[in-house]
């Protein structure tokens, strides 16, 4: 049982008990109207607050509030066309479509290899945007964080949208000895999309 509804039923008990009491000790004077009587009216909880989706990991330790925030901050129209960044596995962090708030990412995929690399190559292959995109649709989906690992550890990070302006931005490279700028914003392409979508 709930805590709300626990604590509810016991000031409901409580209340029943005053009035009990409150009727058995009432006045014998006939002309005065009849203690209050108990009654079962029903207590509602309190409607309880939505926990967060997704649990944090070392792999995502983000929560899309954070992701987003990274992904605004984007300069559009600076940065290379294309990333020298080597990776040799990628951890892909899927955030839900209804992701508001604290939620963090519901699914984690891993890609080592030749699929780390080919999935950079289509990040690289999608073309730099001058400007952030102004003409969006509507439609909801979900959100990526692909954290691509070199040898030396480092991590590029890039967040796509897989929805609405279909932005596909570089948020950050760690790692010591990464120098360099992050790769230009640029767009979520069809093939990125459907290559996210397979596990």
């Amino acid at each position: 049982m709930s805590a709300l509804r626990t604590r509810g039923l016991i000031g409901a008990t409580l209340v029943v008990a005053v009035l009990g009491v409150a009727a058995a000790c009432g006045n014998e004077n006939a002309t005065s109207p009849p203690a209050a009587q108990p009654t079962d009216t029903p207590t509602t909880p309190g409607t309880p607050t939505p926990s967060p989706s997704g649990t944090p990991s070392t792999d995502c330790p983000d929560t899309i509030t954070a992701v987003r925030t990274a992904a605004d901050k984007v300069v559009w129209g600076q940065g290379a066309a294309t990333s020298a960044f080597h990776p040799v596995r990628v951890t892909i962090c899927q955030y839900d479509a209804a992701a508001t708030g604290q939620d963090y990412a519901t699914v984690t995929t891993k890609r080592n290899g030749k699929q780390a690399t080919d999935l950079f190559a289509l990040v690289n292959a999608a073309k730099p945007v001058a400007k952030e995109p102004s003409v969006c649709t509507k439609e909801l989906g979900p959100t990526y964080v692909l954290r691509f690992t070199d040898n030396d550890r480092g991590v590029l990070s890039f967040t796509a949208e897989a929805f609405g302006c279909r932005r596909l931005v570089a948020t950050s490279l760690e790692g010591q000895g990464k120098p360099g700028t992050l790769p230009a914003p640029r767009q979520v392409t069809g093939e990125l999309t459907k290559a996210l979508g397979l596990r």
